[in-house]
């Protein structure tokens, strides 16, 4: 099974997430709007750009019609949600990745553009049937930095980023080797919490970003697959 368009569009996430073990307030598509059409307006630009930094990079699934390089100051990526569905099972659910604020670090990612247009609504509708239908992200206006290259051009960007909801009963703030343990042994539907991993990884990598602490969680991740027998990806 894979999360693509069609899964979004069928509600698949949804009815996964109704998974009698889990108590989750799954938002309705009235709640979805709602939040859509509240978050738009607080944006200081006419144009619509969403930042990725997990995922998103490597699997966006929306329609864009370009892209940047772009840094956010003073936040940081971090394996903080869970994954009970998806990339892990209600018994051991895995982790995939928020934004947290941190200072003196940075945040690489994609900044995407979307046409803003007829169907706009539409494509966010599916961002945020990705994203918020448990509302375990905030969706967050932040400046940042253009890269051209490895290098800052100078020049700001807004871009929409979701935020690690961290009064959500997903967010977690594990030791680094409680999350490795998840990241080398959780799988479910969509693959497993380390093909997720390495996905974000080799994403990064494919659009100019090296993430160093990704790069060595990856590479504790492999040492303790080494040591265990993990469910088939």
């Amino acid at each position: 099974m894979s999360l693509n368009r069609q899964a979004l569009e069928s509600k698949l996430l949804q009815r996964l997430l109704a998974h009698p073990e889990l108590d989750f307030r799954i938002w309705s598509e009235a709640e979805l709007l709602q939040s859509i059409r509240t978050t738009l307006p607080q944006r200081s630009n006419p144009e619509l750009w969403i930042f990725a930094y997990g995922s998103l990079i490597w699997n966006p699934l929306f329609d864009y019609c370009d892209r940047r390089l772009v840094t956010l100051s003073d936040w940081q990526r971090q394996f903080c949600i869970l994954a009970p569905i998806g990339r892990g099972t209600v018994d051991n659910p895995g982790l995939v990745l928020g934004l947290e604020k941190s200072q003196g670090s940075y945040c690489q990612g994609i900044a995407y553009r979307l046409p803003v247009d007829a169907v706009l609504e539409s494509e966010l509708l599916l961002l945020w049937q990705r994203e918020m239908v448990v509302g375990a992200y905030i969706p967050t206006w932040i400046k940042s930095q253009i890269y051209i290259g490895d290098q800052s051009s100078g020049q700001e960007l807004e871009v929409l980023a979701f935020m690690a909801n961290s009064q959500h009963s997903v967010y977690v703030n594990w030791s680094t080797a409680k999350i490795v343990e998840s990241l080398a042994t959780a799988a479910g539907d969509f693959g497993s919490a380390a093909a997720y991993l390495n996905s974000t990884v080799e994403g990064l990598s494919e659009a100019g970003i090296e993430d160093q602490a990704l790069i060595e969680l990856a590479q504790l991740v492999k040492n303790r697959q080494k040591q265990i027998t993990l469910p088939d990806n």
